[in-house]
């Protein structure tokens, strides 16, 4: 017999891409896991980029079925609306501006009466300003989507003025306890010296991929076809989804920083970027233009016993993105495939860091760790009658 329900946890969900998805199978997967730990999520909202579906504030929240069939529906490439005749009576749909205005009226009202948990799981900076509202509100926030932590500082010291009411651990290595883990040893006095990580399992396959001798071109397309990288890997040959990861950990070290300030290694240069020509042309002649100052570089480091990795290093004010020959020994030198390595050095981990391993990317990774921030929050809801 399962224990009896001691918290509930209303949540409104913000995109429905995979991971938004994900996230929703995953909740209605878990509900016995979560009956037996005396816990109850009720997702009372999910918004897409032009509708909102609410359920009425009163009631259990969006059912089950009603969930699964609106994952079907966004799989399919269907929105929201397309669910108006299986919602009668049960929700309302709101349309964009009104359905922003709906969400804010909504963390208004359970912000001060039952509490409400506002999950990020877009891919837009569009969010920020109902993270805000919700954090004036009492809400707690659930970040994966990264931009909103990386808009300006005063938004980020915003959005974390409450530390206790947001979790982020999806934003930098999906799954895994890289948020936590520097908390922790922050929390415990012991001062962080230097964070190294390789935050891409995109650029870490590439990376890995190229000690074997092959072409920079044919491991980037090798890559693109096992779905590594976005559907332009321009996306990830930018370095930029690393600087948002390594300005999200600097700013947490207390680097009052922006994106700005951080020197970021594109590797392709500016004549062969979105700007200049198609993806198309990119896969087809840009990117053979990179193999020979790539190969050079790899052939470099080898002489000295190194590897080459795409990495992020923050230290003292400073933070760089960009390519680093490092020890074949090292852990981010060992590193082989798409997991992703994080080394934090600190006063207790001086001479050999904390490293922390494991899958970094992936719908499925990223929503479980989305799932487990949510479930972190349970001690500040409580089951009211």
């Amino acid at each position: 017999m399962a224990p009896p329900v001691r918290s509930v946890l209303p949540v409104v969900l913000l995109g429905c891409g995979g991971v938004g998805r994900h996230l929703l199978r995953h909740i209605v997967s878990c509900r016995p896991l979560h009956a037996n730990q005396g816990v109850a999520i009720r997702v009372v909202g999910v918004a897409d980029s032009s509708s909102l579906l609410v359920a009425d504030l009163h009631s259990n929240g969006l059912d089950d079925a009603l969930l699964t069939d609106l994952c079907a529906a966004k799989s399919a490439g269907s929105p929201l609306s397309s669910l108006l005749s299986r919602v009668s009576g049960q929700c309302q749909i709101f349309n964009n501006p009104e359905a922003r205005t709906k969400v804010i009226d909504t963390a208004s009202v359970l912000g001060k009466t039952t509490g409400l948990v506002l999950v990020d799981c877009s891919a837009t900076y569009d969010t920020v300003g109902m993270l805000k509202d919700a954090v004036d509100c009492g809400c707690c926030v659930v970040l994966a989507n990264k931009k909103p932590l990386t808009c300006t500082y005063e938004d980020f010291e915003k959005l974390v003025s409450n530390f206790r009411r947001i979790r982020f651990e999806s934003t930098v290595g999906a799954g895994l306890p890289v948020i936590a883990s520097v908390s922790r040893i922050l929390s415990s006095g012991d001062p962080i010296s230097r964070i190294v990580g390789s935050l891409s399992g995109t650029l870490g396959y590439v990376m890995s991929e190229l000690e074997d001798g092959k072409r920079f071109s044919e491991v980037v397309k090798a890559a693109k076809s096992l779905g590594y990288t976005e559907p332009d890997p321009r996306d990830d040959l930018s370095g930029m989804d690393v600087a948002r990861k390594a300005l999200i950990l600097a700013r947490l070290l207390g680097q009052q920083i922006s994106m700005e300030d951080i020197n970021v290694e594109s590797l392709y240069p500016r004549e062969l970027g979105p700007d200049a020509m198609s993806t198309k042309d990119f896969l087809e002649s840009g990117l053979v233009q990179l193999d020979k100052s790539i190969e050079e570089r790899v052939k470099a480091a080898s002489l000295k016993g190194n590897v080459l990795r795409y990495v992020c290093k923050i230290e003292g004010k400073g933070c760089q993105v960009g390519l680093q020959e490092l020890p074949k020994n090292s852990a981010l030198g060992r590193l082989r495939g798409s997991d992703n390595v994080v080394e934090i050095y600190s006063r207790c981990y001086e001479s050999a860091p904390l490293v922390i391993q494991g899958a970094g990317a992936g719908n499925d990774t990223t929503a479980a760790g989305v799932l487990a921030d949510i479930v972190d929050l349970q001690d500040l809801f409580h089951k009211t009658d």
